[in-house]
């Protein structure tokens, strides 16, 4: 038999994935058989042009089923592929989620729903908590409530479940742990979990539902595990947990080697200053030569008469006429268009999609028209995993339109200068902005 010729075996391994974004429009590429999801993240953000900061992921969507989850950054995307069924897409998706329970262990696992396997009233430690879970000689478990719809039936039973290394568990009598009364629903190896975003299509008790699918098999409903949380802190700690004991110490390495990279650069490169409350001085050129000034109370001072002088200038400029094809106010009503945190006619429900779509995190916001006050928007927030809309009014003085979100105490000429300003200083606010809700089209 003749023997394969390497042009062959490189086509061979060579193979086509195509990656929908938010707008439903596909692209096709074409990547090696062992690219990573990683790897895929990265070469969409190159050609897409957006800014790389390791929050985009690839999800796999199925539509029909009405779930979809992250891929982790290590998954091979042609692998996933093909266990995928006829109805399964993958979505370009920021989540801004993927790894901050290894910043904030402490928020994702509730304390009451953390023990020791042997000890059913010991709780583990804040400072031991990721390390039960990474190292594979632990006996830590994720224990609670949950509901479970019956196989076969639309009924929902509640139900005492326990996560270990081992999979998931449900007690068929009680709270009891004891062996005899623990039933296996599901091991790690041949199984996801997957977010369910259909609503209560399936009759859930709440809007907290997830599931378990197994690896391999047709990918039908009746295949699926229905889980359904009481609150939205409970279904992120079973499903984060279901991640770290599924993988381990990958995930740790995974969110490791952005910063290794980072750290590896910064050697070659010379370093980039970035513009932040960090890196900005008050300076005063009154004189002849520039001084730093270094008294608080004058930079502030400072501050405020140059913000007076420039509004006297605009002013001025808006009486007289600009040169500029766009008026000055014309221009602050619509400079925001472009900001990729801006995203139009949206409604309340929709930016709570997004919202919980991009990961939940503290700061995550975005900004929108309000529907209620056409000459208004909105900004939306999340904090401590729930989301807050804060309205931003327009208020006018001596002739020139400002925005406010705080009844005109703190005014801004438009939404970009609200939106910087809300990055460094947390104000009115419950957190400062810190992640643009962004949809990018490829």
């Amino acid at each position: 038999m003749p023997s394969c010729s390497p042009d062959c075996c490189l086509l061979r391994a060579v193979e086509i994935v195509k990656i929908f974004s938010e707008d439903g429009m596909g692209k096709v590429v074409e990547i090696p058989a062992d690219m990573t999801a990683r790897d895929l993240c990265q070469l969409l953000v190159y050609k897409s042009h957006c800014v790389d900061d390791n929050s985009w992921a690839l999800v796999e969507h199925h539509p029909l089923l009405g779930i979809e989850r992250y891929l982790e950054d290590h998954e091979r995307v042609v692998q996933v592929q093909a266990s995928m069924s006829s109805d399964g897409r993958f979505l370009f998706r920021k989540n801004y989620a993927k790894y901050e329970f290894f910043r904030n262990p402490v928020t994702f696992f509730p304390e009451h729903m953390v023990a020791w396997c042997q000890e059913t009233n010991h709780t583990i430690p804040p400072s031991q908590l990721l390390q039960s879970f990474l190292s594979p000689n632990s006996c830590s478990e994720i224990q609670g409530h949950l509901f479970m719809k019956e196989v076969g039936r639309k009924s929902w039973k509640k139900v005492y479940m326990f996560l270990r290394r081992s999979g998931l568990y449900c007690s068929t009598k009680g709270t009891s742990k004891e062996p005899r009364h623990l039933q296996l629903l599901a091991d790690f190896e041949d199984s996801n979990i997957f977010t369910v975003i259909t609503g209560k299509k399936h009759g859930a008790p709440t809007d907290y539902e997830f599931c378990i699918k197994p690896s391999k098999g047709r990918g039908e409903l009746k295949d699926l595990r229905m889980l359904c949380a009481e609150d939205e802190q409970s279904r992120t700690c079973w499903m984060t947990a279901f991640r770290l004991f599924k993988y381990g110490i990958l995930l740790y390495q995974n969110y490791k080697i952005p910063q290794q990279r980072k750290t590896l650069l910064s050697h070659f490169s010379a370093p980039v200053r970035s513009v932040s409350e960090n890196s900005l001085v008050a300076m005063d050129f009154s004189g002849r030569t520039g001084r730093v000034i270094d008294n608080p109370v004058e930079a502030q001072s400072a501050a405020m008469e140059e913000g007076h002088a420039w509004r006297k200038r605009s002013q001025r400029m808006n009486i007289l006429g600009s040169h500029s094809p766009l008026h000055h106010s014309s221009l602050s009503s619509v400079i925001h268009i472009t900001q990729l945190w801006f995203h139009g006619r949206i409604t309340r429900e929709e930016s709570h999609r997004i919202i919980h779509q991009q990961g939940q995190v503290d700061g995550l916001f975005l900004l929108r028209v309000s529907q209620s006050n056409p000459k208004a928007f909105v900004l939306t927030l999340c904090h401590h995993q729930k989301i807050k809309h804060f309205q931003i009014l327009p208020c006018e003085e001596d002739g020139q339109v400002f925005f406010s979100l705080d009844d005109g105490a703190t005014k801004f000429t438009d939404l970009i200068q609200l939106v910087e300003f809300y990055q460094l200083n947390r104000g009115v606010l419950p957190c400062k902005l810190k992640h643009p809700c962004t949809v990018v089209a490829l």
